[in-house]
């Protein structure tokens, strides 16, 4: 009996050092996959030790910037073209206050550096980008309502069809810059799933498209009397080409050459706004006749919306280098 007792205390003590080397052994198998699989996600998305936690504000604060900038061009460009249509339609008065209001919330934005969306930021940026949307309605019936409806006559010197686009493209880009800043600490900012680079970079490549189109129909008017006048026609297709292949194509990586096509873009911008302001002062009786000749003059708000993207561009430039997804 002590024998078979002994045997049985034996066998209870082998069977327990089994148990205990196999649970020893599956412990490290799934500390090993755990492992594994943290490492393979800090590849994907990056660590919170690795992402700086106020990047994200940061990036937004710049496209808060870019919106601001892109609703002072509206403004004032809105305000000289209504005047001299002198308002006879009470709604001429709605860009003016959406972009002002525009205006006011982005920079309200540039000056937060708090990681959450503004509730009333949001709803003046969706205001001004369906303010944006109704005004384009408005200005397409303009157009087509005259005499031969879609003809280059009525396209030249009706209502402007892409002005109120850039309206619409101020309260988007202060939308996503919500967005952006709305990433919860430690992640990389995403936008509907997708990496907040490329929701960005793509619209901004097609905002600078879409915005080319009008200088070039207003370039054409004026005959590219001036070399320069070529230029807003040339150099933000190749911005927009080259950001809309950075935010489609690998991210991580540093694009110097959109990078320098983007800056002057925004240059350009600035510039443009110079040369209408020249044309202004070569207008008969210069700028003693300010009050008639910047009605009738190029319209010296307008350039510096190209700015105003271009600056949209350079912050979907470093959302891309700085958080890679691939």
């Amino acid at each position: 009996m002590a024998g078979d007792r002994a045997a049985l205390v034996g066998s209870g003590m082998a069977l327990i050092g089994l148990a205990s080397l196999a649970a020893t052994r599956f412990k490290q198998q799934a500390t090993s996959r755990l492992a594994g699989t943290r490492r393979q996600s800090a590849a994907l998305i990056g660590t919170s030790d690795q992402l700086d936690p106020d990047a994200a504000v940061h990036a937004a604060r710049r496209l808060n910037r870019a919106a601001g900038v892109l609703a002072a061009s509206v403004l004032a460009d809105s305000a000289v073209e209504h005047y001299r249509g002198q308002f006879h339609n009470n709604a001429m008065f709605t860009p003016l206050v959406t972009a002002s209001l525009s205006l006011a919330v982005s920079a309200h934005g540039n000056a937060d550096k708090r990681p959450l969306a503004h509730h009333a930021r949001d709803a003046v940026y969706l205001l001004a980008a369906a303010t944006g949307l109704v005004g384009t309605v408005f200005h397409s019936y303009n157009v087509l309502s005259k005499p031969g409806g879609l003809t280059w006559q009525n396209l030249f010197y009706s209502a402007p069809l892409g002005a109120p686009a850039a309206l619409s493209l101020s309260g988007a880009t202060g939308f996503l810059a919500e967005r952006v800043r709305d990433t919860p600490p430690g992640m990389p900012p995403t936008i509907a799933g997708v990496a907040a680079g490329r929701v960005v970079g793509v619209a901004t490549s097609v905002g600078l498209l879409g915005t080319m189109g009008e200088a070039g129909l207003l370039h054409f008017r004026g005959n590219y009397q001036n070399p320069f006048m070529y230029v807003p026609v040339s150099l933000p297709p190749f911005a927009a080409v080259a950001l809309g292949l950075a935010a489609l194509g690998r991210t991580g990586q540093r694009s110097r050459w959109t990078r320098a096509l983007l800056r002057l873009t925004a240059a350009m911008g600035y510039a443009g706004a110079g040369f209408h302001l020249r044309g202004v002062a070569r207008q008969m009786g210069g700028w003693r006749n300010w009050s008639q000749n910047i009605l009738n003059g190029p319209p010296v708000p307008a350039p510096p919306s190209f700015t105003g993207l271009a600056m949209a561009g350079l912050a979907a430039l470093g959302l891309l280098e700085d958080h890679p997804d691939d």
